[in-house]
């Protein structure tokens, strides 16, 4: 029992990172900023989902996928299908010609509800939708990549193709999805008004809260032989593979869990700022997903979501102060980190605050975390499943 929440927690240090993210979450940002300014952080709260399964496919597993953008959006198009149904009550759409439908279909002379919103009415269908249309997405992306052993750079192309695709059927499907201007109107969840002040605080918390419950999984992935694996098959993959371990089947569980953490944040994306939208599914914001991540470094979990804020802080001063410079000061931030912040916002952390405050631990902890790292592989050359 102490061994399975010591990790959950990542150790002493990682129980007060998780503590001091959680009081600036749930205490410190409630408390000094304003409603529009605290349900702007619950939005890119919800970016931090991608970034945290970017940490773990990416920077654990080695698999850099390029359209997570996907993924939020699935789960972002499934909680507004709902909401837009509820809101398209036969009182609220009497003006149109067809009552009863959603207003985007009603222009484009629908007739009748698509039989591919029908269950949307359900909202426990909906919860389902969220979680279980991405696994299934992402283990047939990750089955017919990963067995054939397509990875790096064509894996990343063919995300990028695959998020590009997605994006035109979206907008090009104007009757079922909205098309360009995507799914807008949402009011109410189960009669209850989201939009009010009240309930964009409660739904910052639910988010947080969730966004906690997903640090907590995926400490306990990595923490697992799965999560040594995961590092072993992103140093010396074949020596994994002549170990007798299933490397692609490994490589699609991870692709799969950061697909539904991803669609988690797309859900709650869509309760916070009330509509849904092709332009978060394409390549553009699947490859500032990866910035998030890799600002933040991309062996972090914590400095994921930090990363998260920290850049979308940096586009929204920037295009607030500077309008017609915002871009280039936004790419030269991210040249910045990629040139001499390899490792992130974590690498500053582990470099100049953590020794501050855990001096007695820091050079053992360093050499076991060297130590660990460059015998990876031949760690599960004992006891692994064939």
């Amino acid at each position: 029992m102490k061994n399975s929440l010591n990790s959950l927690l990542g150790g002493k240090e990682g129980a007060i990172g998780l503590l001091i993210l959680a009081v600036l979450m749930l205490l410190v940002m409630p408390m000094f900023l304003d409603v529009f300014r605290l349900n702007l952080m619950g939005k890119y709260l919800t970016y931090a989902f991608v970034a945290i399964g970017l940490v773990l496919c990416w920077g654990y597993g080695g698999i850099l996928s390029l359209g997570q953008g996907i993924f939020f959006g699935i789960g972002g198009y499934c909680m507004a299908m709902f909401l837009k149904l509820e809101a398209s009550d036969m009182q609220s759409t009497a003006a149109q010609t067809t009552p009863g439908i959603p207003d985007f279909m009603d222009w484009n002379q629908i007739t009748a509800l698509p039989l591919l919103w029908q269950p949307f009415h359900s909202f426990s269908f909906t919860i389902f939708a969220i979680i279980v249309i991405p696994i299934l997405l992402a283990f047939i992306i990750g089955f017919a990549m990963f067995t054939r052993r397509v990875g790096d750079v064509y894996f990343s192309i063919i995300m990028q193709a695959i998020a590009a695709i997605l994006t035109i059927l979206v907008i090009g499907q104007q009757g079922l999805t909205g098309g360009i201007n995507g799914i807008t109107d949402l009011k109410t969840l189960h009669g209850w008004d989201i939009r009010t002040d009240e309930a964009k605080y409660v739904l910052y918390y639910i988010n947080a809260l969730l966004l906690i419950v997903v640090i907590l999984l995926s400490r306990f992935v990595l923490s697992s032989k799965l999560g040594r694996l995961l590092s072993a098959m992103r140093d010396k993959e074949e020596r994994v593979r002549f170990s007798g371990y299933n490397v692609a089947m490994y490589k699609v569980f991870i692709f799969c869990f950061a697909a539904v953490i991803s669609s988690i944040g797309g859900a709650m994306f869509t309760l916070q700022v009330g509509f849904m939208s092709p332009t978060l599914v394409g390549i553009v914001p699947s490859i500032e997903m990866v910035i998030f991540a890799a600002v933040g470094g991309r062996l972090s979990i914590l400095g994921a979501v930090y990363g998260a804020v920290i850049v979308n802080l940096g586009k929204t001063y920037f295009s607030e102060a500077f309008p017609d410079l915002w871009l280039y000061l936004l790419g030269g931030l991210f040249i910045v980190v990629v040139m001499f912040l390899p490792n992130g916002l974590a690498g500053l952390y582990e470099k100049y605050v953590h020794p501050l405050f855990f001096k007695r631990k820091n050079n053992v902890q360093t050499k076991v975390t060297k130590e660990n790292t460059s015998v990876a592989a031949s760690q599960i050359d004992t006891g692994g499943s064939k």
